[in-house]
């Protein structure tokens, strides 16, 4: 029977790992790029749109892995979305969720914070504006180590301080 002959890294070993790499890019003076998940209401496609076009900056440490749902929490695809789904924020280190009056009450970005949390990842939301709206739901302040202003410094610094966290 199969066996791997013992060369597998237990996910201690892939952490301790990985932070060792990170410690020897930052000696040499290499920015990490950070892949986040951007969990948003499909309304807002728009204005997350251009918070996309600032990873496409080339002094930018931001790559988004995000899928646009356009079907119902309970439709017919949805298992299949989510599939799809976990797979990307899998990938990530964190979850930017876009504060909106829409996707504060998204059953999908709920989710999307829920699954992202299960996965160890770390969570931070971003709003437009000075000040974060007032509502916002317990499940995204219970879940976010930050609510930041749609700025390139802070949303850089809460996504960097996130990933540390995780």
């Amino acid at each position: 029977m199969g066996g791997g002959g013992g060369y597998g890294f237990s996910p201690s070993d892939k952490k301790t790992l990985e932070q060792k790499a990170k410690e020897r890019l930052k000696e040499a003076g290499e920015t990490i790029k950070r892949n986040v998940f951007i969990s948003f209401s499909h309304e807002d496609m728009n204005e997350v749109n251009l918070l996309r076009g600032q990873s496409k900056n080339d002094s930018s440490d931001l790559e988004f892995s995000d899928h646009s749902v356009k079907e119902a929490f309970n439709s017919e695809n949805a298992e299949y979305i989510k599939r799809q789904i976990r797979e990307k924020i899998e990938n990530t280190s964190v979850t930017i969720i876009y504060l909106s009056e829409k996707s504060m009450k998204s059953d999908w970005v709920k989710w999307e914070v829920e699954q992202s949390i299960k996965m160890g990842k770390g969570v931070i939301a971003v709003h437009k504006g000075d000040t974060p709206p007032s509502n916002i739901p317990r499940h995204i302040t219970s879940n976010t180590s930050s609510i930041v202003s749609w700025k390139h410094d802070a949303i850089m610094t809460a996504v960097d301080n996130a990933a540390k966290e995780r």
